[in-house]
């Protein structure tokens, strides 16, 4: 069953990025968001910690650490808790990394992990979400031809972080027999990666729309194998994100409550804030242990069961924690602006910044991954 008390090594994972969090990242997330800048410093400290290329094996230059879904679940709430933008930022080369880890061959590996065991950030990325009403990760409208030795990509996708200067991009696309993944190198001919887009949150990050036409890479490219547990991955980290953003709406506004005053007393002892951030709480609570299920279940290896493919298990989980933080986290974040009232909706206050960027999470897929 799901153990509630942390191991002792994921309290120090989860205590070292709370604290790099805190000093780091927090008092840098409006200063980003306006500018629509990450500083250079604060990624290359990130990437100091080990979060993104630890789980690459010894052999290839990585620490070799084995990925735990549990653990993942806490880091990003931390890395969520200081800002959303930064901390998809920072997690985008694992898109990348966490996939040829799962699914990649030994040369695919050898190509690829090279690329993210350097001194220095290096960019990576996965286009997955595409610029079209009802969007379905399992009805994508980007295929993939097969010819000869090659495959042929056409499509176009959107919400791509870091495109710009990825070294490899890992392309999810419909073929007949299924869902499909494929690596694509930085330039490769009929990859058009087109100017940053404007979006109402996430400010801080740079996201691309990508057109392929008639894309050819090689067979050598495709990930062999069902994406399904890819993509449970995805949704408890973007659950976990969400979770980290309510909760630093929740406490900011919890905090304020009690300091601010009115007719004498704290609002906070107001009968109706103080339910509302009851309710707050209860809510995050109820996120977080469902995304840890899900995490349980990923670490407990229930995604498929051998010939049925994809069952209840933790695709089923990773749904549901999925789409209840997405909507615990709008609900939360703007419970949080009502309880600052006017001064919620000024920018003195971050609240407005983790409003605009929780309404993210119903429509995003696929920016991050354990």
């Amino acid at each position: 069953m799901v153990s509630f008390q942390p191991t002792e090594e994921q309290q120090l994972i989860r205590d070292t990025v709370a604290a790099f969090s805190r000093e780091q990242i927090r008092p840098l997330a409006r200063e980003s968001d306006e500018s629509g800048q990450i500083p250079s410093g604060l990624v290359q400290h990130a990437w100091e910690l080990g979060l993104v290329q630890s789980p690459i094996p010894e052999t290839f230059g990585g620490a070799g650490e084995v990925p735990s879904a549990l653990t993942g679940t806490l880091v990003c709430e931390e890395l969520g808790w200081g800002d959303l933008s930064i901390a998809l930022h920072l997690l985008a080369p694992r898109l990348v990394i966490q996939p040829v880890l799962a699914l990649g061959t030994t040369t695919q590996q050898q190509q690829v992990f090279s690329a993210y065991t350097g001194q220095h950030f290096t960019a990576g990325t996965a286009a997955i979400v595409e610029p079209r009403f009802g969007f379905d990760v399992n009805e994508l409208a980007t295929t993939a031809t097969p010819q000869a030795n090659d495959f042929i990509l056409n499509g176009t996708k959107c919400f791509v972080p870091l495109a710009a200067e990825a070294q490899h991009i890992l392309v999810y696309a419909r073929m007949n027999d299924g869902l499909s993944a494929f690596i694509v190198p930085r330039g490769t001919p009929g990859l058009t990666v087109s100017e940053r887009e404007k979006n109402m949150g996430l400010k801080a990050v740079a996201t691309y729309e990508l057109t392929f036409d008639n894309c050819r890479v090689p067979a050598t490219s495709r990930l062999a194998g069902s994406l399904a547990p890819l993509l449970n991955r995805s949704r408890v980290a973007l659950a976990s994100l969400a979770v980290g953003v309510a909760r630093a709406a929740f406490e900011y506004a919890r905090d304020y409550a009690k300091e601010r005053r009115a007719f004498g007393s704290a609002i906070a002892q107001k009968q109706a804030i103080a339910f509302m951030l009851a309710e707050m709480a209860l809510e995050i609570d109820a996120a977080r242990l469902l995304t840890w299920e899900a995490a349980w279940k990923i670490d407990a290896g229930q995604d498929t069961v051998a010939g049925t493919g994809p069952v209840s298990g933790a695709t089923r989980e990773s749904c549901i924690a999925k789409n209840y933080a997405a909507s615990m986290a709008l609900k939360v974040t703007d419970n949080a602006l009502q309880v600052l009232g006017g001064h919620g909706y000024i920018r003195d206050h971050l609240v407005e910044l983790w409003l605009r960027n929780a309404r993210g999470f119903v429509t995003l897929e696929g920016l991050a991954i354990l």
